[in-house]
């Protein structure tokens, strides 16, 4: 199993946030100090994402006043000191370890047209997810030294609610809604756009949609495969059930497994065999169709404070 590692999830120490003077260079004696922790105790080839979502979590920070520093109106900022502190751990952990592959993880998403909008302003509005990525190769703020080469793998974060309309609700998923895009197009955008190869790094759903939700994502990626887009995976979230991330008491149903009163893992069968039965289809398809490259399939591990 390879692993994969995630310096920068949702969280900080206490006394730092993006846009502080020393964010960058803090991110980047973490990113130092790690390389020389992996090379000490793992012999695995080093994978990594050093900022998972940057899209997302200026957005939460930065305009919806999810997480520090609880902003509105400040999301791009956000966005540039986050890009600016993955660069530059970027350089540091390829001078460290200049084997390592670097992954990109960020939300897929598709905007639709509304009886308010314009097609400029829906253009511009679909264009944010690619920003982060640009900066990152350089294409976006070229002050801030992004290379092409630091995209080495893309991951793309998709849900059932990734696709909305300007500025209204989302469409909604299973019931039929003409509009919504399927997802083999939105990747083949990425794929057009980079030219690197790509995996789905997030996705699942909830409830009694669970199985249902993976088959069609399956099948979408499966198709993907027959165009001959280097695509070699998908990542199921979570694994366990999770709580509610401002109620540690309320669960949503949506894992591999559910956990009953007593946290004790239920394991939903449905959900069960339909991964068996597609991991034996996706594998088959990678085995005829591309190159060898290292599993993806893996657990993409946070780094804690207590690390």
């Amino acid at each position: 199993m390879q692993q994969i590692w995630d310096l920068i999830h949702f969280g900080y120490p206490d006394d730092i946030f993006p846009g502080h003077p020393k964010f960058a260079e803090r991110f980047q004696n973490l990113c130092r100090a790690f390389a020389h922790f992996y090379q000490e105790y793992s012999t695995q080839p080093l994978w990594v994402v050093p900022i998972n979502e940057i899209s997302f979590l200026a957005w939460h920070a930065g305009e919806a006043k999810g997480t520090v520093p609880f902003a509105t109106n400040n999301g791009w900022e956000i966005k540039y000191h986050l890009c600016q502190a993955a660069i530059l751990g970027i350089e540091i952990l390829k001078e460290e370890i200049p084997d390592c592959r670097v992954i990109l993880v960020e939300p897929l998403i598709a905007i639709h047209d509304s009886e308010t909008s314009d097609s400029q302003q829906v253009f511009e509005a679909n264009e944010h997810q690619f920003q982060a990525m640009d900066m990152i190769a350089g294409r976006l703020c070229p002050e801030l030294n992004g290379k092409e080469e630091y995209l080495d793998i893309l991951g793309l974060n998709y849900y059932w609610n990734c696709q909305w309309q300007f500025g209204g609700e989302t469409l909604v998923w299973p019931e039929l809604e003409p509009r919504r895009i399927p997802l083999r197009h939105l990747l083949t955008k990425v794929y057009q756009r980079y030219q690197k190869p790509i995996f789905l790094s997030e996705t699942g759903h909830i409830g009694v949609g669970r199985a249902q939700w993976l088959k069609e994502v399956a099948t979408e990626c499966r198709a993907l495969q027959t165009q001959g887009v280097p695509f070699y995976g998908i990542c199921l979230y979570p694994v366990v059930d999770r709580p509610n991330w401002d109620n540690l008491h309320e669960y949503h149903d949506c894992g591999i497994f559910d956990v009953d009163l007593n946290l004790n893992r239920q394991p939903h069968f449905e959900l069960i065999s339909s991964i068996k039965k597609i991991q034996a289809a996706i594998t088959t398809s990678l085995g005829q169709r591309h190159p060898p490259l290292t599993a993806l399939t893996g657990i993409k591990r946070e780094l804690t404070p207590q690390d």
